[in-house]
């Protein structure tokens, strides 16, 4: 019994005490999930496609040359360093419930048109509204997981809904390689033109969805099927957790943000560790598949996908051990020491074709860091939940600001296939966010010790103000 409940603990948390919050956690998990992954889901199956539908014949429809891609890849990068900020505060404005579905819809529609463009330029275009809509999903929803969850439970919902991302990447490359077998040519369309139309029809419905059954947040939330004792069940259950009250935007907060160490550090480790995802978010394999020669299509599509199925299995395990054992800093350490083995195999050019398979696959840790880095942030920021809402986003914002030029200068498709500058700038860092990893554990632990010797001083003075009235008194 007690080893089968051991299991349990270690894959899905603490059981809750009561068989109240037993049923809260099933509704929350169903209903937060569902939602939220599927959003994500087609968040990066409509933002990976653009990878798919570029070595699948978008190239050469748009006659595509040199950096062409790349800019593409920064202009929705702009747009989605504009949407960050601005969409993290509409959560504390508008219900999530409609705000959310209402960037999905944006997105969908963009994907169809998408589908029609006939140059490059009216791609830059889309693709910079297409950002600013899909910003809101990311940190979004890291917002709403840490406004419900314990930090006991975060990591591993954290990674559930990370890894549908992913499964959004890994689906787009199946999906790309069998519209392509399947409807290249089909009513005079290219097969990348049928990929765009396909993700908008997947995406819109699921925007409807969001509308009727999303819960918001605790202190708001109004859905149907959560009872008025589940709603102050929801608010007490994270008392000593995270602040749940909801309150007035204000210019305090930025004295807040600003006067303390978390922002920074917080926003510094992902602007770093975030690049290491240079290897997925850049189509690196497929670009060098394509360079090298003899593979087809479908494989350029379908071979890649392995980077993100072990990316997926990378983020699933470490968020469930770092839940587990309270501590998130060595997912950081693995991911970042997957990476460099990786890239010092593919810097060795003479290295076996199967060789650079496996260190491309490997690479796929570099997603686990993702899920555990934002967790972490969710915990050190959970008794401030304005500040956790511009931690959260400022964290993504800066990593796109950094993969505004990140890859026009460190992986240009015309670098394919050795990315031999890309590889040394991702050892260098790796080697960085391990430093960083490092100041924000410190950084951390001081801030719980003071807190530890303020609560121990204030304590020793109300006992001594105690003992002084009891004598005064006798």
């Amino acid at each position: 019994m007690s080893t089968r409940w051991s299991v349990r603990n270690f894959l899905w948390g603490e059981a809750p005490s009561t068989k109240q919050e037993r049923s809260l956690l099933l509704k929350l998990d169903f209903f937060i999930l569902s939602y939220t992954c599927l959003v994500y889901f087609t968040n990066y199956l409509d933002r990976s496609n653009i990878n798919n539908a570029y070595v699948s014949g978008m190239k050469e429809d748009l006659s595509m040359e040199g950096t062409d891609f790349n800019k593409v890849l920064t202009i929705f990068t702009c747009g989605y360093i504009v949407g960050m900020i601005p969409n993290n505060l509409m959560l504390q404005i508008l219900p999530p419930r409609i705000w959310l579905p209402l960037c999905q819809i944006v997105w969908g529609v963009l994907t169809f048109c998408t589908s029609a463009v006939t140059n490059v330029q009216q791609l830059y275009a889309i693709r910079f509204f297409q950002g600013m809509a899909e910003s809101s999903t990311f940190v979004g929803t890291h917002y709403i997981l840490g406004s419900w969850y314990k930090p006991g439970e975060l990591g591993k919902r954290s990674g559930i809904f990370t890894s549908s991302g992913l499964a959004g990447t890994l689906f787009s490359g199946v999906l790309q390689g069998a519209v392509y077998s399947n409807l290249n040519g089909v009513s005079g369309r290219s097969g990348w033109r049928w990929l765009f139309i396909i993700d908008g029809v997947i995406t819109l419905p699921i925007a409807f969805y969001g509308f009727w059954l999303f819960p918001d947040v605790p202190a708001t939330t109004k859905v149907s099927y959560l009872s008025e004792e589940d709603r102050q069940l929801a608010i007490t259950r994270l008392q000593g957790y995270v602040e749940v009250k909801h309150s007035p935007l204000s210019w305090k907060l930025a004295k807040r943000v600003l006067t303390r160490w978390r922002w920074y550090a917080c926003s510094l480790l992902f602007a770093i560790s975030g690049e290491t995802e240079s290897f997925g978010s850049n189509n690196l394999m497929g670009q060098w598949l394509k360079a090298i020669g003899g593979y087809s299509v479908e494989q350029t599509d379908y071979y890649p996908a392995g980077v993100t199925a072990f990316g997926i299995c990378s983020t699933l395990i470490c968020a469930t051990w770092t839940d587990y054992t309270q501590v998130r800093w060595p997912v950081l350490v693995y991911m970042s020491g997957s990476c460099i083995f990786a890239s010092i195999c593919i810097l060795i050019w003479g290295s076996p074709t199967g060789l650079k398979f496996f260190a491309y696959y490997l690479a796929g840790a570099s997603y686990s860091g993702q899920a555990t880095t934002f967790a972490w942030a969710n915990q050190i920021c959970a008794d401030d939940d304005q500040e956790r809402a511009i931690v959260l986003a400022s964290m993504n914002m800066w990593n796109n600001v950094v993969n505004a030029w990140w890859s026009i200068v460190f992986y240009p498709a015309t670098d394919a296939p050795k990315f031999r500058k890309g590889m040394i700038a991702m050892i260098v860092i790796c080697a960085a966010t391990i430093a960083v990893t490092g100041l924000v554990w410190y950084l951390e632990n001081r801030e719980h010790r003071l807190e530890h010797q303020l609560e121990n001083r204030t304590t020793s003075e109300n006992e001594q103000e105690e003992k002084e009235t009891v004598v005064r008194l006798t």
